[in-house]
């Protein structure tokens, strides 16, 4: 096993750690997160993540850790979430070739993307962002690292656009519900 499939691994693993922690346990929390981790890596329900989604990027991983370490508010609140879903819905077209730009491409030599993100992080540390500052350090450092061979993977991945999807789309059905019941 290479050290990327044990990071993917690994991940998944404490990616359905957090996911656990989201049903309503109260005192017990803490303990099934870690239970959940546990059986995600022991009964096979990591590997098939894994093989699903693929190797999750280091954004998913830490906003997995920010959930089991309890920190409140999430940084992937609605506005990020919705900013991720304009820009895949963007990326991932073009990335599966439809057109004639493939940006998928340029993570592979990312002089041009980590220019890019620059601009990005001085907006992080101007309005005060530094959970999402602290991500883009850690991701742009395990890129650096040489684990991940595109900067793209690093930074978001399906898994993660699924969560933001859901949090958009639960967004909408509560604002749906308040205008019914007015």
């Amino acid at each position: 096993m290479n050290a990327l499939a044990a990071y993917g691994l690994l991940a998944h693993g404490l990616i359905f750690g957090a996911l656990a922690t989201l049903l309503p346990l109260g005192e017990l929390r803490a303990r099934v997160a870690l239970a959940a981790t546990t059986l995600a890596l022991l009964v096979g329900i990591a590997p098939v993540m894994h093989g699903t989604f693929g190797t999750p990027s280091l954004t998913l991983l830490q906003l997995a850790i920010l959930h089991l370490a309890n920190r409140q508010p999430s940084p992937l609140s609605f506005a990020p979430a919705l900013g991720l879903l304009g820009f895949v819905a963007l990326f991932y077209p073009a990335a599966l070739g439809w057109g004639a730009f493939d940006p998928y491409a340029l993570g592979y030599q990312p002089w041009a993307l980590l220019v890019a993100l620059l601009p990005v992080a001085a907006a992080l540390w101007w309005r005060r962002q530094d959970s999402w500052l602290l991500i883009l350090a850690i991701d742009l450092a395990g890129y650096a690292s040489g684990l991940f061979a595109n900067l793209w993977d690093v930074l978001f991945d399906p898994l993660l656009t699924l969560l933001a999807l859901v949090i958009v789309g639960r967004r909408a059905v509560i604002r749906l519900i308040a205008s019914r019941t007015r």
